[in-house]
Parts: structure tokens; C-alpha cells; sequence
């Protein structure tokens, strides 16, 4: 049974400002490893055997950085699909199941997001096979990561019954959305509740059956999308009027929640989705005071924080439990406990019509990079 990647590389990272940019998204950065979370992406399932070339659907404005990280580790995408703006996952997965169902009605998905952390890849290996059969028989199935703790920055799904002839998916009863932590400490202590990893494992003829009874406009826009696509090298541009027209909506409010088909497979893969910096402390080794350090770093009296200098020392005295940031260009100085606020810097940026948020001082272009040395109201020097 061929199984068909499809990489989601359209989300902007705004919690983990400013090294995450609108223009260099944390997919693209090298958080974890000398790789990025995509090209650790694309190499953890490039090993798995009977798995073909993935499918990449990412903004139009990343094209060049996305192919050239692919060519760096010698993966050659089956394809890579531009959307001319972001609506989210559901019109992703449903254009990405159409075209791989132009050669293979039955063809089966294995849609992951670009930017998670997995140590165990074992472990997903199983799980996908398992979920792979499960979708041959007509489920849409989710990975439920098995929760370490409360955590209140993770979607919930609650499972209920062992799904008969499918060994180890359970149906769902219920999705929740970041709960509180009385809610959280109560999901962990039912032994029912996953938390929710945003990856998915369906056939797509059942995804899109499901698709188009439930959400007919949305795959109407898809199809028109799909349809009036420009192949331009090896990128397929999506029409932007049509994919315009398309709902942002996610795969689970607009088929997970509803579908009498879903499916949730319980697993413990060593998983984080390095949303916010706090996650980033968590998955990186530490030092015996509990710090990470990269880069140019001096401290005395530290513990438990992360400090990231990326073009000056940095130093800090006497302090636990922060998170420092260092750009050319931005300082983020938080409490880890504050981690998931940092969006809201990114909303006030973006209301005052700054450029911090949008792309660094080195701004990468096909043919190269530049630098801003200067600029004012009618003038920019680049180098």
C-alpha cells in the first residue's frame, strides 16, 4: 500500500517572534538541529518504506526557499503547491487529496504539519500503518498524542469506544479547543483525552466524499482552484480567485467534528509542535542549571532559561525561568510562563504598520539575500 505525504508548510510561527518572520516561518528555521523542522519533516518519513515522494503546499512566497531546502537533503517532492494566500488546513488537504486522486482515487494521505518535533520514529512508523489500514476501510483517523501533563495550550480529543476490525483507533466523542487548567487536569485524569497533533491519515476518496457533503462551497472553490492552476516549473500556482473564494477553516471544524467517520489512534511518539518558546526549552538539551544556551551566551546564575543570541553577546545575571531572544534586528526578553502571549507583540507591530514581524534584516530572494543597511521615507540602501 503506497502512502502519499503531504507536508503543511503555510503557518507563520508568530509565537516564536522574532526569529519566526511572515517571510522565514519557524518551518524554515533550524530550531532543533543544523535542519530545519521541515527538512527534519520530509527525512523522518522519507525512511519509512513503501512511502512515495511528498506533496509540499506552502504560501507562494516561500517556493524558492522550500525547493532549495528539498534539494539540500536530496528529497524531490512529488509536487509543490502554491496557495496564493493562507486558509488554513481543510483547503490544503482537500486540494492536495484532489490531485493525488487524479492518478489514484484511493490513494492513501499522510498529512502532516511542517513544524513538529517526533523523537520516536519508530513509533510513527506503526502508527501510520495502523492508521493506513483504518483509512483503506473508510476512517479518517487522527493521531491522540497521550498527554504528559495539563497542558492548556493544546486542542483535546476525547475517545470513546475501540472501533471494531480497526485495532487501536477508537471513535471520537468530542474535540476541545485549549483548555483551562481545572478542564486540562480533569481531561488528563479520564485517561479518554489525547491531545490534538493536527496529523491525519485518510484515503482520499473518503476525505473528499466527506468534503463535499459537508462543506460542498469550500470544494467547490478547491476544484475551480485546482483546475485553473499554472504549472510554473516544478511549482503548481493555484488560481487566486478561485482558492480566494475558499473558507479558512481547519480539517477539524470542517470534517473532523462532523464525520461519522473519524477516528482517533492514541500513540507516544516523543512529539512536540514547537509552538511557543517554552516548547522549544522543553525539546532542546540542557545544561546542569536547566539552560538552554545557543550562540554567544554568558551567565551567571541562570537556571531554567532560554537564551538565543544570533549577532551579539548576550549576558544574563540572576534570573530563572526566561526566555531571551537576540536578532539583528529585535530583543524578545519573556517569562516562560508568557510564551504563547508573544503573538500578541506580533499584533501590536502589525497594528502600528511596522516590519519586525514580517521579515528579518536579511531578506531572502531567488537569486540571493539582501540586507537593509539604511532606510527612510523615500529611500532604502541595501546591501
Amino acid at each position: 500500500m503506497a502512502i502519499h505525504p503531504v507536508i503543511l508548510s503555510g503557518g507563520s510561527g508568530t509565537r516564536l517572534w522574532p526569529l519566526s518572520r511572515t517571510s522565514l516561518p519557524k518551518q524554515l528555521l533550524p530550531l532543533t538541529s543544523e535542519l530545519s523542522l521541515l527538512q527534519e519533516t520530509v527525512l523522518r518519513v522519507a525512511q519509512f518504506p513503501e512511502i512515495s515522494p511528498p506533496l509540499v503546499v506552502c504560501n507562494h512566497e516561500h517556493r524558492f526557499l522550500i525547493a532549495e531546502q528539498m534539494r539540500m537533503v536530496a528529497v524531490a517532492p512529488s509536487g509543490i503547491l502554491l496557495e496564493p494566500l493562507g486558509r488554513n488546513t481543510a483547503p490544503a488537504a482537500a486540494i492536495a487529496a484532489l490531485m493525488l486522486s487524479r492518478t489514484d482515487a484511493d490513494a492513501i494521505l499522510l498529512v502532516l504539519p511542517s513544524d513538529h518535533v517526533i523523537k520516536n520514529h519508530g513509533a510513527l512508523l506503526d502508527a501510520v500503518l495502523t492508521a493506513a489500514q483504518a483509512a483503506a476501510n473508510g476512517y479518517i483517523v487522527t493521531f491522540g498524542i497521550t498527554p504528559s501533563g495539563p497542558a492548556t495550550g493544546y486542542g483535546y480529543i476525547q475517545s470513546s469506544e475501540v472501533i471494531e476490525g480497526v485495532p487501536g483507533c477508537h471513535g471520537i466523542r468530542e474535540f476541545t479547543e485549549k483548555p483551562d487548567l481545572a478542564t486540562a487536569e480533569r481531561f488528563l485524569a479520564s485517561g479518554q483525552h489525547y491531545w490534538n497533533s493536527g496529523m491525519f491519515v485518510f484515503s482520499a476518496r473518503h476525505f473528499l466524499e466527506e468534503l463535499r457533503r459537508l462543506q460542498p462551497a469550500l470544494m467547490s472553490a478547491c476544484e475551480q482552484a485546482l483546475d485553473k492552476a499554472i504549472i510554473d516549473l516544478e511549482f503548481t500556482r493555484l488560481d487566486p480567485d478561485a482558492f480566494s473564494a475558499c473558507t479558512s477553516i481547519s480539517i477539524d471544524y470542517a470534517v473532523m467534528e462532523h464525520t461519522p467517520r473519524g477516528a482517533v489512534l492514541p500513540v507516544e511518539l516523543g512529539w512536540n509542535d514547537v509552538g511557543s518558546w517554552d516548547a522549544l526549552w522543553e525539546v532542546n538539551d540542557k545544561n546542569g542549571e536547566g539552560n538552554v544556551l545557543q550562540g554567544d551566551v554568558v551567565t551567571d546564575n541562570v537556571s531554567n532559561t532560554l537564551v538565543k543570541a544570533q549577532n551579539r553577546m548576550v549576558a544574563a545575571v540572576g534570573v530563572q525561568d526566561l526566555v531571551i531572544i537576540e536578532t539583528s534586528d529585535a530583543v524578545l526578553v519573556a517569562h516562560k510562563s508568557e510564551s504563547q502571549n508573544v503573538k500578541r507583540i506580533v499584533d501590536q507591530l502589525h497594528a502600528a504598520a511596522r516590519t519586525e514581524h514580517i521579515s528579518h534584516r536579511r531578506v531572502y530572494r531567488p537569486w540571493g539575500w539582501y540586507e537593509s543597511v539604511d532606510q527612510g521615507e523615500r529611500f532604502q540602501v541595501k546591501r
